[in-house]
C-alpha cells in the first residue's frame, strides 16, 4: 500500500473542506489535523477574508521597521561616499549633520552598515609584522658587552623581599652575579 503525502496546503484545504461540511466541530477537526484551536480559529479566518488564497503560506517578516534608517539619509550618505571614496563612515556621519536634524541622523555602526552593504567599503591592509632579527647585538669577543636584568621583587620564605638582579657577559653567556 503507498501512503499519501500531503502538502501543507493540501491539509489546510482539506481543513476547510471538512470545517465546509459542517459534520464535525473544530475540537474534532483540530484533533484530526493535529493542529491547535487558534490556528484552526486564524485558517478558517483567513479563508472567510480572502478565500482559498488567503492560505498560502505567508511572509513572516514585517513590513517596515521602526527604527530604518530614513532613504533620503541613506541616499546622502551614498552620495557623499560616492564623492569622497577615501572618507569612512565616521567623517561621513559628521557631514550630516549639516543637512538633517540629530534624530534622523544613524550611529557610525549603521553609516558603515549601510556602506558595507551597497559595496562600497574595502576592508582595511593587514599590517605585516616586522620579524626581529636576532641576537640584537652580537659581540665579537668576551667582555665587550654585558647584560644586566632586574627581575622585580618577590617575598622570600623570612618575610624579606629579594630583588634578583642578574649581570652576564653577552659572548660567552657566563653569570657574574645573580
Amino acid at each position: 500500500m503507498v501512503w499519501k503525502a500531503t502538502t501543507k496546503m493540501e491539509q489546510k484545504v482539506e481543513f476547510i473542506h471538512e470545517w465546509l461540511t459542517q459534520k464535525y466541530t473544530i475540537t474534532e477537526l483540530c484533533r484530526s489535523f493535529n493542529i491547535s484551536r487558534p490556528t484552526a480559529y486564524k485558517l478558517i479566518s483567513r479563508y472567510e477574508k480572502m478565500g482559498l488564497s488567503g492560505l498560502i503560506e505567508q511572509k513572516r517578516a514585517p513590513i517596515n521597521h521602526p527604527n530604518r534608517t530614513d532613504h533620503k539619509v541613506e541616499k546622502s550618505i551614498l552620495k557623499l561616499k560616492g564623492k569622497h571614496m577615501l572618507w569612512g563612515a565616521k567623517k561621513i556621519r559628521i557631514l550630516l549633520f549639516k543637512q538633517y536634524p540629530e534624530e534622523l541622523i544613524p550611529s557610525v555602526a549603521t553609516v558603515h552598515n549601510i556602506l558595507f552593504k551597497n559595496g562600497l567599503v574595502k576592508p582595511q591592509k593587514r599590517s605585516r609584522r616586522v620579524k626581529p632579527v636576532f641576537p640584537i647585538f652580537d659581540p665579537k669577543k668576551c667582555n665587550d658587552v654585558w647584560s644586566a636584568d632586574y627581575k622585580g621583587k618577590f617575598l622570600i620564605g623570612n618575610k624579606i623581599y629579594c630583588h634578583p638582579l642578574t649581570i652576564a657577559d653577552s659572548k660567552s653567556r657566563f653569570l657574574f652575579t645573580a
